[in-house]
């Protein structure tokens, strides 16, 4: 494998990565890019983001427009543009990269998962891979020409949004107009389209981490999760699986990342339903649910990621112990949040906490993870469970 040359930030020789989404999924990759002497740009839509607190250089702009996203990167000059947000100007990043400039994992692979209409074509058209039945609507009138055709109950989405946002479950055909204006309502980016998806009664739901590095792909242990509304609350690693299921599953993340293409981390979702496999969906980039590889694994999903970006090697991937992820969530608006945390939890063998640091609080904003270890996964979800209980946050009225 040849050597990697990394620069020295601040100076012209410097590597240089711009993350486009400064959450906490995008300060962890900050951590993880500058512990390897990158020097970090953290960009996003408001100021005091958590990767802009530790980033060396940081920007605040409108990402879906398309003129002050080529502005930026023309001013910065970066070697690395990580997306780590849905609401992007995504044809600005597909020109960008016909200028030269290195889009991760790919402008293509980031406009088509942006976008939940994309990638399921891809998923199912192209690839023919098994998915729940699903129609796309950009209207009412077909909205609900779609509901008639998959049936109650079905999911309605926004074609945009993440962490669950927009999303509801139809079990009353009568009351699917409720489903379409909360999808639009809360839409990311400038789309006003939803899928209507057929209801897939799984037995698991899993998020597959698997990375792209050289000719190489490499996966994580299977990752179980809980959502509510579609909003992640908890997972959990390993996830057991047959061999037969875990070979499919594997399988199906190889092909669907194969077509992206690129280097770095991909978190495919999956429904098991008995020995039968389902494609979800997929994000080009460190998932939600793999928080819980911050305690788990040697090489959490963020380092994996900041190493295939920089095309250093992937070495086996060990799990060091079965253990879970439990959210922290705001419950009013507020500003200048400010957290009591239960001592006695962190006490517990395995125990760990991640406060995120966002500046403002708004009901069910996702503002830390609570992670545990044990000899089950039982054992770590309600020792994580325990930890994020433990944790109350006092803001100042907005």
């Amino acid at each position: 494998m040849p050597s990697i040359s990394i620069g020295t930030p601040h100076s012209p020789g410097a590597t240089k990565l711009m993350l486009l989404g400064s959450g906490e999924l995008g300060r962890e990759v900050a951590i993880e890019a500058m512990r390897l002497g990158v020097e970090v740009v953290a960009v996003d839509n408001y100021p005091g983001a958590p990767a802009m607190q530790i980033a060396q250089r940081c920007a605040v702009i409108d990402m879906q427009d398309a003129n002050a996203l080529r502005a930026l990167v023309h001013a910065e000059k970066p070697d690395f543009i990580v997306p780590e947000v849905e609401s992007i100007a995504t044809q600005a990043l597909v020109g960008l990269e016909a200028e030269g400039f290195n889009v991760i994992p790919t402008a293509r692979a980031t406009q088509l998962t942006m976008d939940r209409e994309g990638i399921r074509r891809l998923a199912a058209e192209e690839l023919g891979l098994l998915t729940s039945p699903y129609a796309f609507a950009g209207t009412e009138q077909e909205f609900l020409a779609g509901v008639a055709r998959i049936g109650v109950p079905c999911v309605v989405k926004p074609v945009m949004s993440s962490s669950g946002k927009g999303q509801s479950l139809v079990t009353d055909a009568s009351k699917a107009i409720e489903a379409w204006q909360y999808a639009i309502a809360n839409s990311r980016g400038r789309s006003a389209r939803v899928i209507v998806e057929g209801f897939v009664d799984f037995d698991t739901e899993i998020t597959l981490l698997t990375i792209r590095h050289g000719e190489k792909t490499s996966f994580c242990a299977p990752i179980g999760h809980r959502q509510v509304k579609g909003d992640y609350i908890e997972s959990w690693q390993p996830e057991p699986l047959s061999a037969g299921v875990l070979e499919s599953s594997q399988d199906i993340a190889r092909r669907v990342t194969d077509a992206l293409g690129g280097s770095g981390l991909f978190g495919v979702e999956l429904f098991i339903c008995a020995n039968t496999v389902y494609f979800s969906e997929v994000s080009p980039r460190p998932h939600d649910t793999g928080m819980v590889t911050m305690i788990s694994q040697h090489l959490s999903e963020f380092a994996l990621h900041v190493r295939a970006i920089l095309g250093l090697p992937i070495p086996p991937i060990e799990l060091v112990s079965p253990s879970a992820s439990h959210v922290i969530l705001a419950g009013e608006h507020g500003r200048e949040p400010r957290y009591t945390i239960d001592a006695d939890a962190l006490e517990a063998p395995g125990s760990d906490l991640r406060i995120f640091a966002k500046p403002t609080t708004r009901p069910g904003r996702r503002m830390g993870v609570a992670l545990a270890r044990a000899k089950t996964t039982d054992e770590a979800r309600a020792l994580a469970k325990t930890i994020a209980d433990g944790v109350t946050i006092m803001v100042t009225p907005s």
